[in-house]
């Protein structure tokens, strides 16, 4: 049996325990009906604007310190926050939940500790003078010696040992824990409101300031992104001993011997627990000790404005699962628009997330486009000088390889990549499109029994890739164009022996007995009705096609698996599962684990595509 105060009596509720503050909703809605307005002065009003203003302080902390385009030059930890830990720290905010329902029982309940608590001024001065004395007299020690106790043997284990159990502060770790550790963060932020409103200088403005400054103080302490720059505390020497750094609060975390302190080191001072390393540790991650050079890029572009909202930095629980277009991040389009027409202003390449791969660090960054604006004549220049842009700065880092993803290797905007390595032919970075091991992922899905397939998209580099491989294999290749010219060139290619499996049509028509269908343009329904029941349909189209047909099956875009030992991944990318990436993101990685030291750009070299896939099996990748 757990000990008490140690598991939360909801948890096995998870999304619906906020259906607990349902009460405090319905009592804001009575009083609307009764006044016929917002019920400005409605206690239970205030209550949930709290939650959700403290929430929002958490989230803005998080969100800022995951822009790593603004703060990864000054992260304490330079690990990333994995799926492990997003999932441990999912319900972060039942300290909020219990904090406000008992913030309702105070309201609600005949209580004589909080006179006037129904009747509050705006502001009332002293209280703040107040609460100030009484946090440094009372709840900063109360904190050090409780949490001091905390790390001692017969608490640590069923209380405590969870908090640390996360490699990485973040933000929202701040409020990960137990009901024994929320209710002891509940006392210290508490008394010093409590003694001001006993004193008759309590105020509704005491209240936001004071509760929204503690989770401000706390968020920003965990955000693994130092902050207060060293020539502060240069300058002004005791200032280190009032006010703790993220720095400070992760040699706690991670040592947990030291550092006890809830904002103010001057305790761990006086008690004798003060980090010796506090101070030059953090003047050495504020000056960039921690800014490592990737030796892998993947350059993506947003896609769209909804899923612009997949990132890590905006909401953990939507860029840690596959996206899809939920409901709650409809309210939020408008700002993703109007940021998303910002960076095409005034924006250049950024990173959005990383890993590490056997201790190599691999980095995500984004083309500051979306996908509509490529098919936009006069945007191609601009785009082509961006990742032009990306490619010399990644050169100058030292990045052993960067992979273009989707329309960044359009052969209509940049040949493949073609034009990059034709105008830089001094390159040390070696640029990688990446459809090699696209196109090996797609054959390797064909069941070995399969005599002919139908081929959309069958002039393209991946197409015609596609096309040559399969008929060397003795498989007809039914391939839809209507470029003759195209297609004779691409069968002039294959042997005199097996240019008779390449069939070119013109018409959906001709695919209406073929139950293999290689999609790599996009159908509509009325085009997929043309396949017989039971056809599969692989893809290598982008975005891949909506399934239409109940009696047919759909495969998924071209991805593969990351080895097992990657670390610090906890952001999906796009529409895949968990730990699994793009095809084309993946053939980065083998090119750059292999050591290969040519370009694989413009077109493919359809010998090249079983060594590919032998070298990403041999890796430890594997086909989803």
């Amino acid at each position: 049996m757990a000990p008490p105060l140690s598991s939360w009596p909801w948890a096995s509720l998870g999304i619906y325990k906020y259906f607990l503050l349902g009460p405090l909703v319905w009592k804001v809605a009575q009083e609307w009906a009764e006044q016929g307005g917002a019920p400005l002065g409605s206690p239970w009003l205030h209550l949930l604007a709290l939650f959700s203003a403290r929430g929002l302080t958490y989230q803005f902390w998080f969100s800022y310190s995951n822009m790593l385009f603004l703060t990864r030059r000054r992260r304490v930890v330079p690990d990333g926050v994995d799926f492990r830990q997003v999932d441990h720290e999912w319900d972060w905010d039942n300290f909020l939940v219990l904090q406000t329902l008992i913030g309702a029982a105070l309201v609600n309940g005949p209580l004589p500790l909080l006179p006037g608590l129904k009747d509050l001024r705006v502001w009332d001065p002293r209280g703040l003078g107040i609460a100030l004395l009484l946090h440094v007299g009372f709840s900063e020690p109360v904190f050090y010696w409780a949490h001091r106790a905390l790390h001692g043997a017969p608490l640590f284990g069923p209380y405590h040992a969870g908090h640390h159990s996360t490699p990485v502060t973040q933000p929202l770790t701040a409020g990960f824990g137990t009901p024994l550790e929320a209710l002891l963060l509940t006392l210290t932020m508490g008394v010093p409101l409590a003694g001001a409103f006993l004193m008759g200088a309590g105020s509704l403005g005491l209240v936001y300031v004071h509760l929204l400054t503690f989770d401000y103080l706390r968020s920003m302490g965990y955000s693994n992104v130092e902050v207060i720059s060293h020539r502060v505390f240069e300058a002004v020497p005791p200032l280190r001993y009032l006010i703790y750094t993220p720095t400070y609060l992760s040699l706690h975390h991670r040592e947990k011997d030291s550092n006890f302190c809830l904002f103010m080191p001057l305790f761990d001072l006086l008690g004798g627990t003060l980090n010796s390393k506090s101070w030059e540790l953090q003047k050495e991650i504020y000056k960039g000790k921690n800014d490592g050079v990737p030796e892998f890029v993947f350059l993506v572009h947003v896609v769209d404005i909804m899923s612009s909202m997949h990132v890590p930095f905006v909401l953990r629980s939507i860029s840690s699962v596959p996206f899809e277009n939920h409901l709650i991040l409809l309210p939020f389009w408008p700002v993703a628009l109007v940021y998303g027409m910002l960076m095409w202003c005034c924006s250049k390449t950024f990173l959005v997330s990383f890993y590490y791969l056997r201790g190599r660090l691999h980095q995500t960054w984004s083309v500051p486009r979306h996908g509509f604006q490529y098919f936009i004549p006069a945007a191609k220049a601009g785009i082509n000088r961006q990742i032009e842009l990306a490619i010399l700065r990644a050169d100058r880092m030292g990045v052993k390889v960067l992979s273009l993803a989707a329309l960044n290797k359009n052969e209509a905007l940049n040949g493949g990549g073609t034009l990059f390595v034709d105008k830089h032919p001094d390159l040390r970075v070696r640029v990688v499109h990446g459809n090699t091991l696209t196109a090996a992922v797609i054959l390797n899905e064909i069941p070995s029994n399969t005599k002919e397939v139908f081929l959309t998209g069958a002039t393209s580099k991946l197409g015609r890739a596609i096309a040559l491989y399969l008929c060397w294999k003795k498989i007809r290749v039914i391939m839809l164009t209507m470029s003759s010219e195209r297609f004779l060139k691409i069968q002039r290619e294959a042997p005199a022996e097996f240019q008779q499996y390449l069939v070119q049509v013109t018409k959906y028509q001709a695919a209406q007995n073929c139950k293999t269908w290689l999609v790599g343009k996009w159908l509509s329904p009325r085009e997929q009705r043309w396949a017989p029941p039971g056809t599969h349909f692989h893809q290598f189209v982008v975005p891949p096609i909506i399934g239409f047909r109940r009696d047919c099956t759909y495969g998924k875009l071209a991805a593969m698996r990351l080895p097992k030992d990657v670390q610090g991944l906890g952001s999906c990318e796009y529409s895949m599962e968990r730990g699994v990436v793009h095809a084309c993101h993946a053939g980065g990685v083998v090119h750059f684990l292999e050591g290969w030291e040519h370009h694989e750009v413009g077109a493919l070299d359809v010998d090249r595509i079983d060594v590919v896939w032998k070298a990403a099996l041999k890796h430890g990748l594997t086909p989803v």
